[in-house]
């Protein structure tokens, strides 16, 4: 019986390993394509570039820790100069931009890691984590960490980033997006990583049910939305608008809230399209679509 509760105990510590990590967030796993080398798991820009003998991401020896580490540099290719660009996924190397990340069910707190960089042009470092939902059938933005890059750092440097949290649902897959430059690449601008990792972790967290109801007319509406909601208990509540990116583009702090409420947002000079309204409170956040016409 011991066996039996020992063997599921340290299975379900390899499953929530596994959810905690990031697939070769080490470096220490390249694929030799013939004259360059790419990191597993990771999408780069060297597909593209090698065809003119140009690599923007490259190996790097020895790791800090480990054997090996990701180099990104850009560089020129022709009459303009190639971002270095590196995916946790797949990388569109047409448009620059990710087509997939990888399964992630864990919400920390900071993106922690390792790096070098030289950055003229202000790179960056970017982490999304993003849950599918169903009755919206569409894809939600749960929480971000982001790092302009200015200045330089010409020896192995800790870094860690907090995650910025817009949504209470669990994460179901992450992206992280490591670039050398900002929108104008300068040749030479250099980004090096090493041990990517996250570190602490909020817990798995389900929607809080702190609300009776919730209803939001007219939808679609070019002036006044009218919340109609009804609370379980007293509540300190802030409502946001949010783009489909989870930017905030409209925030209003209703105090404390009880019962039965109604809320007026006023959306008139906000663009049309598509947004959420988003209620927040110290139980939980909840969150439906609107239109804007």
């Amino acid at each position: 019986m011991k066996k039996i509760i020992l063997v599921t105990i340290t299975s379900s510590l390899l499953t929530l390993s596994a959810f905690a990590q990031i697939p070769n967030g080490g470096f220490e796993s390249f694929t030799n394509m013939g004259t360059y080398d790419n990191p597993v798991g990771w999408g780069t820009m060297n597909n593209t570039t090698n065809a003119m003998s140009v690599y923007t991401a490259q190996k790097g020896t020895p790791g800090s820790p480990g054997t090996s580490y990701l180099k990104l540099t850009s560089k020129t290719m022709g009459p303009s100069v190639m971002n270095a660009i590196a995916v946790s996924g797949v990388l569109d190397s047409m448009t620059m931009m990710p087509k997939s990340g990888f399964a992630y069910a864990m919400r920390p707190i900071n993106f922690t890691g390792k790096w070098q960089y030289m950055a003229g042009s202000a790179g960056s470092v970017t982490v999304t984590l993003t849950r599918w939902d169903v009755a919206m059938n569409m894809r939600m933005p749960v929480a971000t960490a982001t790092q302009t890059l200015s200045g330089m750092a010409m020896s192995w440097a800790n870094f860690s980033i907090p995650f910025t949290y817009s949504d209470s649902g669990n994460p179901d897959t992450c992206i992280i997006v490591l670039k050398a430059s900002g929108s104008t690449p300068s040749n030479g601008d250099y980004l090096w990583v090493d041990n990517l990792a996250f570190s602490g972790f909020t817990g798995i967290n389900e929607n809080a049910d702190f609300l009776s109801n919730m209803n939001i007319y007219p939808n679609p509406s070019s002036e006044n939305v009218i919340l109609d909601l009804n609370f379980k208990t007293t509540l300190r509540t802030t409502i946001e608008l949010t783009d489909l990116m989870g930017k905030v583009v409209l925030s209003k702090n209703a105090g404390e809230l009880t019962g039965e409420s109604k809320q007026t947002l006023n959306v008139s000079g906000i663009a049309k399209g598509s947004y959420f309204v988003r209620i927040i409170t110290a139980s939980g956040t909840e969150t439906k679509k609107i239109v804007i016409d």
